[in-house]
């Protein structure tokens, strides 16, 4: 294997094992990278092992290689090819190819999407980018700034949920670089794509006008889909918090204002109070939320990891309006609303 990762658990742990001087010497005795993770289960969150792991990344592999020399057969004249990473980028059923051809058509080149479809020899050159996007920051933000410190690399958060959205990203790339052509080309694109998407969304977006949602997500989509969804004119009457950051609820005030309605709370219980209290047409959060929706016979949308759409850049926003006309619109709605007939009125 190109490495090999030693993850630290809970008896090692305790029991004190020093996994970095094994895995230093595995190194040395095989030739390959051995890699010591210490994540064992009692130190903390997912968040936390997460980050762990984003921090073990920059010490022992970034910077350990030089990226490949672009191919003569994608060189194009007159267009100099700019190197990113994207961290915090997980490609969720597929979502992020919705977007790479544009990055590609721009002449920025991803060295690394971590974690999603990351090899160990793209995280070995993400110390040669000019810009790093943070895209889920509650993971690992820790790593974009440790780069910026240990490498320079700048870096910005953005989101690819919504056309304001995506747009913005690609502005941020080409500010950051600091290429005026890459600026100019960037803006055209964006004026092509935007006016594409918006051509096919006009007959759904009448459809869905005025729908009431609640979000329960957590992290960066639990503003970046409030974007998305006010893209298409549908109102958000609230929205999960229980794992955003600070930073994560500035943007959500920022688009929904200072009295946004924001819920640490999400058990089943507050929820369906909300949806009673602000009339909501559906709930879009988590699988886990899927049978409390059901129970109150109320519209259900998967937006987490375990969905089967990618609803990133413009073509996904396509495919989200497509997913929320289909399932508030279902005739079933009607179907499980009316009494059963042998029930008294």
């Amino acid at each position: 294997p190109p490495a090999v990762f030693v993850y630290n658990t809970c008896v090692p742990a305790l029991v004190g094992d020093d996994i970095e001087a094994v895995c230093k010497a595995a190194t040395e005795r095989y030739g390959v990278p051995v890699v010591p993770v210490d994540s064992a289960g009692f130190y903390g969150t997912k968040n936390m092992g997460n980050r762990i792991a984003g921090d073990a990344m920059v010490k022992y592999v970034v910077g350990t290689r030089d990226p490949d020399p672009l191919p003569e057969a994608v060189q194009r004249p007159g267009i100099k090819v700019h190197d990113v990473n994207l961290i915090g980028e997980y490609n969720i059923a597929g979502e992020f190819w919705h977007v790479l051809p544009l990055l590609d058509e721009l002449g920025i080149r991803v060295l690394c999407t971590l974690s999603g479809d990351a090899r160990f020899r793209e995280v070995q050159t993400m110390h040669k980018a000019e810009v790093n996007m943070m895209v889920c920051s509650k993971a690992m933000l820790n790593v974009a700034r440790k780069l910026e410190q240990k490498f320079g690399t700048p870096w910005f958060e953005g989101s690819f949920y919504g056309i304001s959205d995506t747009s913005q990203a690609l502005r941020d790339f080409a500010r950051l670089i600091g290429d005026p052509d890459l600026s100019a080309r960037t803006e055209a694109v964006i004026a092509r794509e935007e006016a594409i998407i918006l051509a096919a969304l006009e007959p759904w977006k009448e459809r869905l006008k005025g729908k009431r949602v609640l979000l329960n997500t957590g992290g960066v989509k639990s503003w970046s889909v409030v974007s998305a969804l006010q893209d298409l004119g549908m109102v958000v009457v609230a929205t999960g918090t229980k794992k955003s950051t600070e930073e994560d609820k500035a943007r959500i005030r920022e688009l929904m204002g200072e009295e946004a309605l924001m819920l640490d709370d999400v058990s089943p219980k507050k929820l369906l109070q909300v949806v009673k209290d602000y009339r909501c047409d559906i709930l879009i959060a988590g699988g886990r939320n899927l049978y409390t929706a059901l129970k109150a016979k109320l519209a259900f949308l998967d937006i987490n990891q375990e969905r089967e759409f990618g609803y990133a850049g413009y073509t996904g926003m396509l495919e989200l309006v497509r997913q929320l006309a289909l399932t508030i619109e279902s005739p079933v709605w009607d179907a499980v609303r009316t009494p059963a007939p042998w029930r008294p009125a």
